[in-house]
């Protein structure tokens, strides 16, 4: 096995899947439903930022590694709203996901919480990583 950082971010998306649905039935088991949907709805906002996060940082690393290899190197253009869009799409989930914890009374914490569970999920791809 060696280093292939495409394999380990393939896997941070399925570990967050998997905390945030363990989390979810610990937060049932401790608070019933709004404690489970309100855990549910904060692991799911952490696997849309780590997705919409890697995409990010794909598509930067991939222009830069083309400046890179180009004869000619010279800056690549980004389209024109990309970072106008990624705010926008960034500001409707966040105002989405704050208008839901507080139409349906969950709790605030545990969806923050939930959205703790990618970092988990990072930090347990490098204990994996570090082991095996």
């Amino acid at each position: 096995m060696g280093f292939d950082p495409a394999r380990q971010i393939a896997r941070i998306p399925n570990l967050i899947a998997v905390l945030g649905v363990a989390g979810t039935g610990v937060a049932w088991w401790f608070g019933g439903f709004a404690y489970a949907g309100a855990f549910f709805i904060g692991a799911g906002a952490a696997w849309f930022n780590f997705m919409m996060l890697e995409r990010v940082v794909t598509r930067v690393t991939g222009k830069f590694a083309a400046i890179g290899t180009a004869e000619t190197p010279e800056a690549p253009k980004a389209p024109r709203m990309f970072g106008v869009r990624m705010l926008i799409q960034l500001g409707l989930f966040v105002a989405g996901a704050f208008v839901i914890l507080r139409l349906t009374g969950f709790n605030v914490v545990l969806a923050l919480v939930g959205f703790f569970v990618c970092p988990a999920a990072v930090i347990l791809e490098m204990l994996w990583e570090l082991i095996f």
